[in-house]
């Protein structure tokens, strides 16, 4: 499902108009990011978690030279399903 499916989707199930369920999941997902880039948690109950984790600085292989590189650490934004969500995906 592409995003215009998604808007689409609101619409029906909504019955906002399609430029008002574009604002609204505009607004949901900027709020997510932003909560996200923040450092917060996002938990929408029986759906999921949004938080941001710490990947720690490790050594790679550069695939072109096959030398030894550093990777330095990063921060990486993830989700864990909720139970409700992973009983639907399930049957």
């Amino acid at each position: 499902m592409k995003k215009t499916e998604l808007i689409d989707a609101i619409k029906e199930t909504t019955g906002l108009s399609k430029k008002d369920s574009e604002k609204a999941l505009t607004a949901a997902l900027d709020a997510i990011v932003n909560a996200v880039a923040a450092g917060e948690k996002v938990q929408l109950t029986g759906f999921g978690t949004f938080e941001q984790r710490t990947r720690n600085a490790r050594t790679g292989v550069d695939p072109r030279t096959g030398n030894s590189i550093e990777i330095p650490a990063s921060k990486v934004p993830a989700f864990k399903a909720g139970k409700a969500f992973k009983d639907v995906v399930n049957h």
